[in-house]
């Protein structure tokens, strides 16, 4: 009798050990669940964040294009300018010393 009521302990410890491993285990996996779930939401917010600051850099690219051509063309108009300038200031002395010399 003594040695069955050890067998009968033996079997229960290692009964009860196999359902605390069992719950461990299914807890371990909620929590794998859980964490990877966290990790796709987490994923996806980072996704969006570097979509949204792509877009914002390819519009700033596209007004720097536009500054670029804006300021090619001022430029463009500056020197015409200049030049008209130089030639009307040349126009301006011949025509002073045109009439000094009729003085």
């Amino acid at each position: 009798m003594n040695d069955l009521n050890i067998l009968i302990g033996i079997v229960g410890v290692i009964v009860g050990l196999s359902i605390n491993y069992s719950n461990y285990r299914k807890k371990q996996d909620k929590n794998i669940k859980s964490e990877t779930k966290e990790e796709a939401s987490e994923s996806s917010e980072i996704k969006t964040s570097l979509a949204y600051i792509s877009k914002g850099v390819d519009d700033i690219r596209i007004d720097i294009k536009a500054n670029e051509r804006r300021v090619s063309e001022l430029s463009e108009r500056v020197t015409r300018v200049e030049e008209s300038t130089k030639s009307a200031h040349h126009r301006l002395n011949e025509y002073i010393a045109v009439k000094e010399g009729e003085v």
